[in-house]
């Protein structure tokens, strides 16, 4: 039987769910009581296949770069984002440098969108 990963947010309202039960299935021994999921059950699908990697790479973000075909700070955006999931980096209120550089590499704003950006985060 392939086991699916533990949901985390409720499918009718979305909140986080909380764990109730834990089951053996080797000799069939439930515990109940009220369990909570630890940071790192609780990553997007993305955020952990990006951990997994980060690991496998030994913290090495060229290594991590070269594997994954991206720019530097892309992989830089994406270590970031992460340890902000995981509240261990406290949430920026402007937008973070490198997300504006890898839009405006991307494309996405313009020179002058990218500068004003730029000058709006800073303090």
């Amino acid at each position: 039987m392939v086991m699916k990963p533990v949901p985390v947010r409720c499918p009718a309202c979305e909140a986080p769910l909380a764990v109730k039960v834990l089951f053996c299935p080797s000799c069939g021994t439930e515990v109940h009581g009220r369990f909570q999921l630890n940071e790192f059950a609780l990553l997007s699908k993305d955020h952990l296949d990006f951990l997994r990697l980060f690991v496998k790479a030994r913290g090495n973000l060229k290594e991590v770069e070269r594997i994954l075909g991206v720019s530097y700070p892309t992989v830089r955006a994406r270590l970031d984002a992460l340890l902000k999931a995981l509240g261990y980096e406290a949430a920026e209120e402007g937008e973070d440098r490198l997300e504006v550089l890898e839009a405006l590499r991307r494309g996405e704003i313009s020179v002058e969108e990218a500068v004003a950006r730029l000058k709006e985060g800073r303090s």
